[in-house]
């Protein structure tokens, strides 16, 4: 509490000296911004003074050049040089100081100015000493000028005050309008000195009114009222009508084709011209130089009054602060002590009290401990009515917790109950069904026997996920390493819809002990989740593949599938223990699945299949895994026909209902399937892949099964008796035909002889299954959906055409 305590002071003060000491600094910042500026606009009036200067310069030697290069035209050009050479050398000195503190452009433009100024001496001596006509002279001396004139734009950079930047912007436009009037007084006046207007220079005067008209515009536009009129004051009188009326008289006999006189009732036209237009250039200048001088005088101000305010605002936030400092230390000292006691007895509420009273109820449901102790602050202030409310949060938190201790027990207690009383009635009706089971058979009777084996083991299966929804272990545990395609089968031989799932596996390998009862469970759920929300005329795809880190099993389905939002939810369930709450009841399976999958470390995750529905993915750890088990021969892929076949005899590896330790009886070998490649939605009919044939087992070679070393070879009598008796059925017996001229079959008239069983066989086999027309109609309907799911991949892309 201290040290918030004292953070309460410091961090107020803190950031009251942080705002004052930026309000200080923008102040101080301003100031020195606007001194920046004061420089930039005293460089501007050198310039102004320079531009004004060298136009003048440009004039004369153009009206030199027109008139021939007279020495009475020569002295007053000469005259200008040293009036030009005094302005630029102020000009100099004052573009030197400019720094890269004023501005990126700003700098830029002053080595700029520096680097033109010698161009000046160089336009001299080509007007003096060549035969230059007087539009280059004009081209060149305008490009000077040009490049001096783009500083009056970078003397607002940088400041925040409407005012000046509508200053600079008006002496911008201004001068470059003096320029574009200056550069119509020379090229007039060379004009009236040959009498005739050269190659270029009517287009010349043409473009140089046509911009000080703009430039005039822009800064009417921009100027104050009080810049306006003094423009209109200043520029005015008779020279400026006077040179009106010169400008039309030239451009009305710029047309003939006679000679030109701009100035009939004088004898020197070009300087009767040069002198009327010099008092607009001249009276623009003025303007110019009287906006120069107020953006100077603005910026000084607002230098002097950005320092005044950094120091003022210093001083009153200086004051503030001690102030604020003040009454921050006086409220603090107020809260030190009930704050103090507060936190001291609600750190013990919260770290020990609390959570050992919970503790108790959990384990004994002791209802005297429900009393809570108020804490030992009685001020009326808001740190008392805090404690007061802690007092009532401690109470309630003890009496929820209570409740829910009493709650969960209650809940965990039937559920357990539940599900042993179900068990035993369970085991006792799997016992019974196993006795009529061996002592059937009719066919279809044992048929429905099997079904009802089905739903037996289904509810058995609820009943363990009761138990796992009460936090139960299993009741017992394999203790040897059981075959992967062993557990898948299991995991079949709890679905009522086995028939519909077609097993792949490609991997050999074998589960640990430990694992295999919860794993059956993970898949069984997982199967049968796919199986009721697919369409009945497809499969469902288990298949099995080597990853990094474990073996992958996969299941597919082509059912409804789930929306985007859904699948997110189920898989942050699946990859964490969900509390159990009322989501339970709808999604138990889920609940269920996620519960296995984190006591074995095991991963589950859902995907939406390419073709609609889903595919759920079990990755099996290299952790709960054993080595490879020996794969029997099988064919490439086994069906349940009514449960999964067992390697060894056709045995089926249904629920022992007398064992114990295990909920299926365990083989020895397991059916490792060779089928590779994408998952298909459905598996087109085929006669070898549909059914495994338990005769087929028997007449095969035992060369092939044993390898030489096992006694059998391909002259043995022993291999040849089995093809010998399946040479027998080579020609099928039939009993006639029917009326619309088809065979009738007779029952076991076909069977390799020896090899079926017959009246007196022991009972407890399973028969084969005959093909129902339903199952047929799958899998033609199946073939047709995969070879148009094919065409359209070959279409679009996906998959390169077959060829033969």
């Amino acid at each position: 509490m201290r040290s918030r305590l004292i953070a309460l002071i410091l961090i107020p003060t803190a950031l009251g000296v942080l705002v004052g000491a930026q309000q200080v600094i923008t102040s101080w910042n301003a100031a020195d911004q606007y001194d920046r500026i004061l420089d930039k606009a005293e460089l501007s009036a050198s310039i102004t003074e320079v531009t004004h200067q060298l136009a003048l310069e440009r004039d004369l030697a153009m009206h030199y050049i027109a008139a021939g290069r007279t020495p009475e035209r020569e002295e007053p050009l000469r005259a200008q040089f040293a009036v030009v050479d005094k302005a630029a050398a102020a000009l100099r000195a004052k573009a030197a100081a400019v720094t890269t503190d004023h501005g990126e452009s700003a700098w830029t433009l002053s080595r700029q100015i520096l680097t033109r100024l010698p161009e000046i001496d160089a336009a001299r001596t080509t007007v003096l000493r060549t035969e230059v006509l007087a539009l280059p002279t004009l081209t060149r001396y305008a490009a000077i000028i040009g490049a001096f004139q783009q500083f009056h734009d970078e003397i607002g950079q940088g400041g925040e005050d409407e005012a000046l930047a509508a200053h600079v912007r008006a002496l911008s436009a201004l001068a470059k309008g003096r320029e574009a009037a200056s550069q119509q007084r020379g090229l007039l006046a060379a004009v009236a000195s040959a009498g005739r207007f050269q190659s270029g220079e009517l287009d010349r005067y043409m473009a140089a009114r046509a911009q000080q008209d703009s430039e005039l515009e822009v800064f009417r536009s921009v100027a104050t009222q009080q810049d306006r009129q003094a423009y209109d004051d200043t520029v005015t009188g008779t020279l400026v009508d006077r040179a009106e009326v010169i400008r039309l008289r030239a451009l009305a006999q710029a047309g003939q084709s006679g000679p030109i006189d701009i100035a009939p009732e004088s004898d020197d036209d070009a300087g009767f011209w040069f002198a009327a237009m010099s008092g607009t250039v001249d009276g623009m200048g003025t303007v110019q130089k009287r906006l120069g001088s107020s953006i100077i005088v603005q910026s000084r101000t607002l230098e002097d009054a950005a320092r005044r305010d950094a120091i003022v605002a210093a001083a009153y936030i200086l004051l503030l602060l001690l102030f604020v400092l003040l009454i921050t230390t006086f409220v603090a000292q107020s809260l030190v002590r009930p704050l103090r006691r507060l936190r001291r007895e609600a750190l013990d509420i919260a770290g020990m009290r609390l959570p050992r009273t919970v503790r108790r109820l959990r384990e004994t449901s002791d209802e005297s401990t429900l009393t809570v102790a108020p804490i030992d602050v009685d001020s009326c202030d808001e740190v008392g009515e805090v404690a007061r409310a802690f007092d009532e949060v401690h109470r309630e938190a003890i009496r929820l917790a209570g409740e829910e201790s009493r709650l969960r027990a209650n809940i965990n207690a039937m559920f357990v109950n539940l599900s042993r009383r179900s068990q035993t009635l369970v085991q006792r009706q799997i016992k019974l069904i196993d006795g009529l089971e061996q002592g059937e058979e009719d066919e279809r009777r044992l048929a429905d026997l099997f079904a009802l084996d089905h739903l037996a083991t289904r509810m058995r299966r609820n009943n363990e996920s009761l138990l796992i929804l009460a936090g139960q272990e299993p009741p017992g545990r394999w203790n040897h390493p059981v075959g992967l395609a062993d557990v898948v089968r299991a995991a079949l031989s709890e679905v009522e819809g086995y028939q519909r799932v077609a097993v792949k596996i490609t991997v050999n390998g074998a589960l640990a002990g430990p694992a295999v009862n919860d794993t059956v469970h993970l898949l069984a759920e997982l199967i049968e989740n796919a199986v009721s929300f697919s369409p009945r005329d497809t499969r469902v795809v288990v298949s099995t593949g080597r990853m990094e880190g474990g073996i992958m099993v996969s299941v597919a389905d082509t059912g409804i599938g789930m929306t985007h939002d859904e699948l997110v939810r189920a898989n942050e369930r699946l990859a964490r223990v969900p509390e159990v709450d009322v989501s339970v009841s709808r999604r138990m399976g889920l609940y269920v699945v996620a519960r296995l999958a984190y006591r074995h470390g095991i991963r589950v995750h859902l995907r939406p299949h390419e073709t609609g529905g889903l595919i759920a993915m079990v990755l099996l750890p290299d952790a709960r895994l054993h080595a490879p088990v020996p794969a029997y021969p099988r064919p490439t892929r086994t069906r349940p026909g009514p449960l999964p076949y067992a390697a060894s005899g056709g045995q089926l590896p249904r629920p022992d209902a007398d064992a114990s330790a295990s909920r299926w009886t365990p083989r020895t070998n397991t059916d490792a399937a060779t089928v590779t490649g994408p998952i298909p939605v459905t598996l087109p009919a085929s006669a070898a892949d549909d059914d495994y044939l338990p005769i087929f087992a028997q007449v095969q070679s035992a060369w092939f099964e044993r390898g030489n070393g096992g006694g059998a070879t391909w002259g043995s009598a022993e291999a040849d008796a089995g093809w010998s008796a399946a040479q027998a059925v080579v020609t099928p017996s039939n009993a006639g035909a029917t009326p619309s001229g088809l065979p009738k079959r007779v029952p076991k008239a076909n069977l390799v002889p020896g090899a079926a069983e017959t009246a007196s066989a022991p009972r407890g086999v399973a028969p084969i299954p005959r093909l129902s027309p339903e199952l047929i109609r799958s899998r033609l309907s199946s073939f047709q959906q995969g070879c148009r799911q094919a065409r359209t991949r070959i279409s679009t892309g996906d998959l390169p055409p077959f060829t033969s």
